[in-house]
């Protein structure tokens, strides 16, 4: 008989709306396996960045992806070796994974990677198509989102407590503008799955939110069969 597969917790939502936070809550919990799946996306610019690769040319941004020589763990990542974790959380890698996140083959090539992270005891999954796209039998999906507002406070006292200059204005206009490219794309647009549970952590403390999910997911496991 062919066991189920490990359990997956997706948690899907637009840029700093606390997903990691919460999702990297949730794993340690639970003892999960954690997918932060943006970084992927941020290495993949970065590589490209650095390759001097144009952002629109589909083909070499997909062969980068498929050749991307990374390392994950749950606080650092290493591009070729090299610890590149605060690299990764600049605007200009951000701005530029955004870009190529809209890129069907970079998405193409990336799936089955993302898929990879599935193992025993179980995964917890975030990004923007985790419950739509990679895992769509994911046992628990949920969909986080904050106020705008809110979310570029939040990605202003990251960037600030990381020694990075930021600017509040600036950090809300790309917010709004990311949401709308985001949303809008022809590949895997960001959108809350119909099984998908809306969860708005505007004003919620972090602790809270992994709480109401922990919960939420101890109802699916009573109710499966």
């Amino acid at each position: 008989m062919e066991s189920s597969p490990p359990p997956v917790i997706a948690i899907d939502g637009p840029s700093a709306a606390g997903k990691g936070t919460v999702a990297q809550g949730v794993a340690g919990k639970l003892g999960f396996h954690y997918l932060n799946s943006g970084a992927l996306y941020r290495a993949v610019a970065l590589a490209a960045l650095e390759s001097g690769a144009d952002l629109e040319n589909e083909a070499k941004l997909s062969d980068i992806t498929l050749n991307l020589k990374a390392n994950f763990d749950r606080d650092a990542v290493k591009l070729e070796g090299r610890d590149v974790t605060g690299v990764l959380m600049t605007e200009r890698i951000s701005s530029a994974a955004s870009r190529i996140a809209a890129v069907a083959g970079v998405r193409t090539a990336l799936l089955e990677r993302q898929r990879g992270f599935r193992l025993p005891p179980g995964l917890v999954a975030d990004g923007r198509d985790m419950g739509s796209v990679v895992f769509p039998d994911a046992r628990l999906k949920i969909f986080l989102t904050a106020s705008p507002e809110a979310r570029a406070e939040r990605r202003y006292k990251q960037l600030m407590d990381k020694g990075m200059n930021a600017n509040m204005t600036a950090l809300l206009q790309d917010i709004r503008e990311r949401d709308k490219r985001d949303s809008v794309r022809a590949v895997a647009p960001l959108k809350k799955c119909a099984d998908a549970v809306l969860l708005d952590s505007t004003g919620v403390p972090a602790g809270a939110v992994v709480t109401q999910v922990l919960a939420l997911y101890e109802e699916r496991v009573k109710m499966a069969p």
